[in-house]
């Protein structure tokens, strides 16, 4: 019988992760905080000045709530100003339940500060572009992060993980 391969753990014909392998378990995900301001409307609307420079910062927290459960949150800050002003403003707090099993404490890091928002990223980029082109705003679509380089930055300037990073 073939292999199958689910989340990249060996699993069973049945869609079951085979015994003693890492496992992923995304138990639920959720939008913990949401803000768009536009401080501007309604000028920034009717005359737009110039192409607006965007800034994104981008934070991943976690926190145990049980053993092998924790939450993760994804924080994703974008300014957007043309000429000095803000045109506008959005954050979006975005969190996953997830449950790691039979993983050593090197494996968890990076499940949970690497892969879990890695997993969760694709929704609130999703969330963020709705959110801007509600606000009457092209979509601020983000382009993929890289949470490992991200995680490796934190280390290497000897922050704790889960510290705010700017991408």
């Amino acid at each position: 019988m073939a292999e199958d391969k689910i989340d990249g753990n060996a699993a069973n014909g049945s869609g079951e992760a085979v015994a003693g392998m890492p496992q992923l378990l995304l138990n639920a995900q959720y939008v913990k905080d949401l803000s768009f301001e536009n401080p501007r409307a309604p000028q920034s609307l009717i005359q737009p000045k110039a192409q607006p420079e965007v800034s994104i910062e981008v934070d991943v927290k976690a926190g145990n709530l049980a053993p092998d459960v924790y939450e993760v949150t994804l924080t994703i800050s974008a300014e957007a100003k043309a000429a000095g002003e803000s045109v506008f403003i959005v954050e979006l707090a975005y969190a996953g339940v997830v449950t790691v099993k039979n993983a050593t404490q090197d494996m968890v890091t990076a499940l949970i500060l690497v892969e879990t928002p890695r997993l969760l990223f694709p929704f609130a980029r999703g969330i963020i572009a709705t959110a801007t082109r509600d606000g009457g705003f092209p979509p601020l679509l983000i382009n993929p992060i890289d949470f490992a380089e991200l995680l490796r930055r934190r280390q290497a300037q000897g922050q704790q993980p889960g510290a705010t990073a700017i991408a």
